[in-house]
């Protein structure tokens, strides 16, 4: 079921009606019913798998609570009576089995995901090798990915290891745990939401409230307009240059690259959007996933601004666990006795983020397109954070004051380049098709002799300057949230009046415009992961 289709629209409104008639002790069942048909939409073949993963983790959970409080009473009980070696010993053997639970239950679920989105690429390489010493290795595994498989994976893990950590309740009811995984507003695209923040949101009563609906709305327009105006004009243009950069001159490449940038951002923040509103109206507020992205310094500021929710689920239970593992940690001791200060405070970190970025890489897709893109990204940050005292002083010894708006707005121009041709990268085709739109753009400088041979992937004028607006009025209202929300100032600066018409101009323009570029171009790019 596609997400600008009317009759998702239709789904949306019925929910709505049905979950505030309810009984409010039944409206998270609403919730639940609501999330399996949806996902039954998209494959209800699929459906055993994310039972499967729901139940499982349910199961973990609850059995390493369990243990966890039978352990502390027990020692509690005996604590006159056993040593404390014995109080040792008893501690590591509980730890040892609840460790093993854990990595059971993770094994399984990651496994589950590895196996749908990396056994065709590996049985690929292992054919390409093959190959080189006349063999084959024939890939006969067909089957469908499950709808948001990498979101609900992730969001699982998240909560099974909160459960280990002592940081979450383990729930009791399966049926809960089971709509926290197929919760359907964040399952194709996420957010990846922790348990504390939206389990207790999602089985709270709720009453309809008109100052939510409102804002709900206007965000869920704001979204269509990002994703039907913007997103999906700009996708025309951006699937034209991608197939036939060769032909083209570097300067059209390079606003190809543009575009894209844009058609991604307004393609994944107009889903935000969206989903976001629609919660809002029934009173959850999920995770904000983006801020102001491309207005960020360096890579890292702007991975701490984009995809908000999947950077900070790698940071607490990949990054962290590994920068302060004991094996690591006492390889930064060892680096820092016989290869110097800086090499023993940064290497820790610096293996850390190679693991994170080629896991990242590898959870946004299975190609070597997408291992080279996590690879630069992190390569960008791992430079700067070496390279973070030298840059210091070169800036002192310049005189740059970090305040100034001249060197803000070059990092900012500088920052936003840097990830406008990292985004590229796997998104052209091949790798080597990525890196050949690369060397078109910085070799071929041919200037067009006309708008249409710089513009060749256009066909209409009138679609172009509605994508261009639409860019451009996205860019402005990220400007106004630096402050406070853009809905917040209107209400308190825009006449009521005004308002409205501003919102029924934006739902014609969408009519007008995004309705006929919507039409084969329906489809989210982050619901492909």
């Amino acid at each position: 079921m596609s997400i600008i289709s009317v009759s998702f629209l239709l789904l949306l409104l019925g929910l709505t009606i049905v979950y505030f008639l309810v009984p409010k002790r039944l409206q998270w069942w609403v919730l639940l019913a609501a999330s399996l048909g949806f996902y039954a939409c998209g494959g209800w073949q699929l459906l055993p798998f994310v039972f499967l993963t729901a139940l499982s983790t349910w199961g973990a959970a609850l059995w390493i609570s369990a243990r966890q409080k039978r352990d502390k009473l027990w020692l509690k009980a005996n604590r006159e009576t056993l040593t404390k070696a014995e109080r040792a010993a008893y501690k590591a053997r509980g730890n040892a089995r609840r460790r093993l639970v854990l990595v059971l239950c993770l094994v399984l679920n990651l496994g589950i995901l590895c196996a749908f989105k990396y056994v065709h690429f590996l049985l690929a390489q292992a054919d390409a090798i093959a190959a080189r010493f006349g063999g084959r290795v024939t890939d006969a595994i067909h089957w469908a990915v499950p709808l948001g498989i990498s979101f609900y994976t992730f969001q699982t893990v998240g909560y099974l290891c909160d459960v280990y950590w002592e940081k979450a309740e383990a729930e009791r009811n399966p049926f809960k745990v089971l709509l926290f995984t197929s919760f359907f507003p964040q399952i194709t695209q996420g957010p990846i939401s922790t348990w504390n923040d939206l389990g207790p949101q999602l089985f709270a009563p709720h009453d309809l409230d008109d100052r939510n609906f409102s804002r709900g709305a206007q965000r869920m327009l704001w979204g269509f307009f990002k994703k039907m105006v913007v997103a999906n004009i700009l996708s025309v243009y951006v699937a034209d240059v991608f197939a036939n950069y060769p032909g083209y001159t570097g300067l059209t490449a390079f606003l190809g690259a543009l575009c894209y940038s844009a058609q991604i951002y307004a393609d994944f923040s107009g889903y935000m959007d969206i989903m976001c509103g629609f919660c809002e109206i029934l009173g959850i507020r999920l995770t904000e996933n983006f801020e102001r992205p491309y207005f960020s310094k360096s890579v890292a500021e702007y991975w701490r601004r984009w995809h908000i929710s999947l950077g900070a689920w790698f940071k607490n239970y990949v990054y962290y666990p590994l920068a302060v593992s004991r094996w690591n940690q006492r390889l930064g001791k060892w680096s820092k006795k016989r290869l110097g200060r800086t090499v023993g405070a940064y290497l820790p970190a610096t293996i850390a983020l190679v693991v994170v970025w080629l896991a990242t890489g590898l959870w946004h897709g299975a190609s070597w397109g997408y291992i080279a893109w996590g690879g630069v990204n992190g390569l960008f940050i791992i430079f700067s954070m070496w390279m973070e005292k030298p840059f210091d002083r070169c800036k002192k010894a310049l005189r740059i004051r970090e305040s100034a708006w001249l060197w803000r707005a070059f990092q900012v121009l500088r920052t936003f380049l840097l990830v406008t041709f990292i985004k590229v990268l796997p998104e052209v085709g091949s790798l080597r098709d990525g890196l050949g739109l690369w060397k078109r753009i910085l070799t071929e400088h041919t200037l067009p002799g006309s708008l249409a041979e710089l513009l060749p992937f256009v066909d209409s004028m009138r679609n172009l300057a509605a994508a261009v607006f639409g860019s451009i009025l996205m860019f402005v209202v990220s400007l106004l949230q630096r402050r406070e929300s853009v809905r917040t100032r209107m209400e308190r600066r825009v006449p009521y009046v005004l308002r409205i018409l501003l919102f029924v101009a934006l739902f014609f323009v969408i009519l007008y415009f995004g309705v006929p570029a919507s039409t084969d171009q329906g489809g989210f790019l982050y619901a492909e992961f």
